[in-house]
Order: structure tokens, then sequence, then C-alpha cells
């Protein structure tokens, strides 16, 4: 059993940024995030049953829902698979937490607070971008200038972080190595000055936890791992059919070559493996 938890399980996730007692952890992430762009002093859990009315394997996303103390919401998530249409996802959140602001009557003058959207994803996603963090917002297509800031969407690809301990430059990045590597530290990696890392690292310790507390990590570890093993199986699937493909195209190849020499079509089965009635079809 590792000293520390997975950060990357349902539990682990929560018991960091989704709990009221932890909420300073997740205030210093996010100005870690948005470091220079702005400040937030304090947040709010909402109710992330509003974010949609259908819901997923949860045993896939975990996700945290929040207002600053301007009113800008704030939707954090943990995705541990990659899914066709995760971006397509994404900007729906976003869409639908800014649709909700709506108010009925005339009085209301489209006051619209913006929407970040912050994703954790555990694996290359496709059509995203090749850098760790990718940054989205509203941007004038001739001036190239930011349009709007009412939606931001940010997503972090923990794979392109390959930072070491001495190579990490700022508190952010501090941030996502500890995150990266929680489940298979020994001891703190950075001089523990700053009271909320003292307090993550003492949140994290498996050992401080009660017993109910472990019973749920222990579940959330499993469908982790499982998650993980689903997605391994289907990879070394996908290669295997790739190589019996790449293997079938190559007997093709052949076999067209061969006949197109006027090679008997005994030989040209004998050497490829394929029957006379697809010889006959090339």
């Amino acid at each position: 059993m590792s000293k520390y938890i997975n950060p990357f399980t349902d539990v682990g996730f929560k018991k960091i940024f989704g709990q009221e007692i932890n909420k300073d952890l997740l205030i210093d992430f996010l100005n870690s995030l948005l470091q220079g762009e702005r400040v937030i002093n304090d947040v709010k859990f909402l109710d992330k049953e509003q974010l949609s009315e259908f819901k997923d394997d949860r045993s896939l996303i975990y996700d945290v829902y929040c207002e600053s103390e301007g009113g800008e919401k704030i939707i954090v998530e943990m995705q541990n698979r990659s899914q066709p249409y995760y971006k397509n996802r994404s900007i729906y959140y976003a869409a639908e937490s800014i649709a909700r602001q709506g108010e009925r009557g005339t009085e209301w003058m489209f006051d619209v607070k913006a929407v970040y959207c912050v994703s954790f994803l555990n694996f290359r996603q496709a059509g995203i971008s090749d850098e760790f963090r990718t940054d989205v917002a509203l941007m004038n297509m001739q001036s190239k200038e930011l349009f709007s800031d009412k939606i931001r969407l940010i997503y972090l690809q923990l794979p392109l972080f390959t930072k070491t301990v001495s190579e990490c430059e700022n508190h952010f990045e501090r941030w996502i190595y500890v995150l990266k590597n929680m489940e298979k530290l020994d001891r703190y990696p950075f001089e523990i000055k700053d009271k909320v890392f003292k307090k993550l690292i003492e949140t994290c310790e498996v050992s401080s936890w009660t017993r109910e507390e472990r019973i749920k990590y222990d579940h959330a570890l499993k469908q982790f791992r499982d998650t993980l093993a689903v997605m391994e199986g289907q990879k070394q699937e996908g290669r295997e059919q790739g190589i019996e493909q790449g293997r079938a195209e190559e007997k093709l190849t052949i076999a067209r070559n061969m006949k197109e020499k006027d090679m008997d079509a005994n030989l040209i089965a004998e050497v490829t493996g394929l029957s006379l009635e697809e010889i006959a079809e090339l």
C-alpha cells in the first residue's frame, strides 16, 4: 500500500478538491493555474448534478463545480479515459453553466459571469494539442485578440508533463508534479514552507484516514485500476488487429504482383495462403 493516495481516483480527487474543509487547497491550485490573470479569494461548492441531466460511468469521470466570490463558475474535472467527443463535452458543460445564469424578465441585462472548465486528462487527447497545457477562449479571428472572457477551457494533459522535481519552476508546476507522482512518493519532494502544501500532504497520507475512508478509497482504487486495465486491453487489441490487417494487405499485394506476372494461381495460393476464389477476385 502506498503512503499517499492516488489523486486520480474518485475518492482521492474529491478528498483534495471537493470538500469544504479542504477548499483552501482548491483555491490555492486555481490561483496557481490562473496566476497573472485573476485572484480567487473564496469559493462555494455548487450541486454538480446541475451540470447535466445525465451522467456516465462514475468510475471514469470525477468533477467539482464551484463559484468564486465574484460569481464566476468553475468546473474542475478528472478524466481517466479518452473520449472521442471530449472537447464537445467540455464546451457543452461550459455553455450549459452560462445558460443557467439567465433570469426571466426585462431587468436582467445578460450579466453573464465567466465560466472556467479545467480538465485534468490522464491521457493524451486527440485534437487538443501536443502541449501539456492548452488554454482556449473566444478570439477575434481577424485581430487575434480576445473577443470575450466569459468562457475559458483549460486542458491539462498529464502524460505530457515530464518535469522532474528540480525542473519545476513555479507553484503551479509543483502542484502538477505532486499530483502526478503522489502515489509513488515516500516523502514530500519539496521543502514544506507553504502551509497549503503541508496540508495537502497531510490530507493525502493514507494512514491518517478512518477505516471507513480507507474502505471507500480501496474500492475507488480498484475501479481506477480496472479502468486502466480495460484501456490497456483495448490498446493491445487494436495493435493486434493492426498487425493482422497489415499482414492481410501484404498478402494481397504479393498476390497482385504475382498475378500481374501471369504466375499460376495454385502457386500464388501456396505462397500467400489465399484461396483460389480470393485470387480470382483480384
